[in-house]
C-alpha cells in the first residue's frame, strides 16, 4: 500500500515544478518548501526528487539574489545527492560572483567530475580560472 504523504508529495512536486517552469517563483517556492517538508516526513521518499526540489528551491533564491540563502539550498540538494552535477555548478555560479574564485573552481570542478559534457560548467570553470589569474596579477 501506497504512502498517502509519498502520494501527496509527488502531486506537490509535480505542481511546483509547474509553477517553476511558468515563471511564477513565489508560489513555486511555497510548493518546493511544502515538498521538503512532507518529504522529509514520509518513510518513503525518492532523493533524488528531494535534490530536485532543494535545488530549485535554491534557484528561486538565487533569481531574488538571496546568494547565501541559495547557497544553503545548492549545499543540502548535493548533501542528498552527491552525483547531482546541477547543484554543484549552480552553487559555483554564486561563489564565482561573490568572488570566491577557489570554491567556484572546486564546484564547476566537481560537477564536470559527474559530467564531464556539462558545456557551461566547463565555460565557467574556464572563466573562473581566468579571472582568478587577473586578480592576483592586480594583486587582491
Amino acid at each position: 500500500m501506497e504512502d498517502p504523504l509519498l502520494k501527496e508529495s509527488t502531486a506537490l512536486l509535480s505542481e511546483a515544478h509547474e509553477e517553476f517552469n511558468s515563471g511564477r517563483y513565489k508560489r513555486a517556492e511555497e510548493l518546493y518548501t511544502e515538498f521538503i517538508s512532507t518529504c522529509t516526513t514520509a518513510r518513503e521518499c525518492d532523493h533524488n526528487e528531494l535534490a530536485i526540489a532543494y535545488n530549485n528551491r535554491g534557484q528561486v533564491k538565487y533569481f531574488r539574489v538571496d546568494f547565501y540563502e541559495a547557497m544553503d539550498d545548492y549545499s543540502e540538494a548535493i548533501k542528498i545527492n552527491g552525483r547531482f552535477e546541477v547543484p554543484y555548478y549552480n552553487r559555483g555560479l554564486i561563489r564565482y560572483r561573490l568572488g570566491f574564485f577557489q570554491d567556484a573552481e572546486s564546484d564547476f570542478r566537481k560537477a564536470l567530475e559527474i559530467n564531464a559534457n556539462f558545456e557551461d560548467a566547463k565555460q565557467s570553470l574556464h572563466q573562473t580560472m581566468v579571472d582568478r589569474e587577473e586578480k592576483l596579477k592586480r594583486g587582491y
